[in-house]
């Protein structure tokens, strides 16, 4: 007998930007097309293979118009089964923020809170690795691995779109 996989969602995608920006921030959805040679830079960049070419990003600003942050969200495989975060970046160009939306692996294999933590406040750079600065996640090495690459993949984007 097959058990049915059970998506877990933890929130919605209007619930996630809601969670994302300040209260009052005007928030505005982007689409932007990358160009092959935006692509093939934010994958060099991000040391990530993607085929993403439509990218959709929320800027949120404040009273005055200023930009006050960026929500992407990325969909991806973790171990055979589906991920989706929200990776909001910074003006300055650093994860501010990453909340996991929906997670369709077993829940033990789901990262802690305290785990994401330590992605946040970081920029793309060799230190935004496994690797190096962020802790491995012991039982759920792929998790980390999938949310490690899904910011330096939204981190690598942001930097080929910059900020229009």
């Amino acid at each position: 007998m097959a058990l049915a996989a059970q998506a877990r969602v933890f929130m919605t995608q209007q619930q996630a930007l809601a969670s994302a920006f300040p209260p009052g921030t005007k928030i505005v959805r982007q689409s932007v097309f990358l160009t092959t040679d935006q692509q093939s830079s934010a994958k060099k960049a991000s040391g990530v293979d993607f085929k993403d070419q439509l990218v959709v990003r929320y800027v949120g600003a404040d009273a005055n118009g200023r930009v006050v942050g960026y929500a992407y969200f990325d969909t991806h495989r973790v171990r055979t089964l589906p991920e989706t975060v929200m990776v909001v970046v910074t003006p300055e160009a650093k994860v501010a923020k990453i909340e996991i939306l929906s997670f369709d692996e077993p829940p033990e294999y789901l990262p802690k809170e305290r785990w994401i933590d330590q992605v946040e406040g970081r920029r793309l750079d060799d230190d935004l690795s496994l690797k190096r600065a962020i802790r491995p996640l012991s039982g759920a090495s792929l998790s980390g691995r999938a949310i490690v690459n899904a910011s330096r993949k939204v981190l690598a984007i942001h930097g080929v779109i910059g900020v229009k």
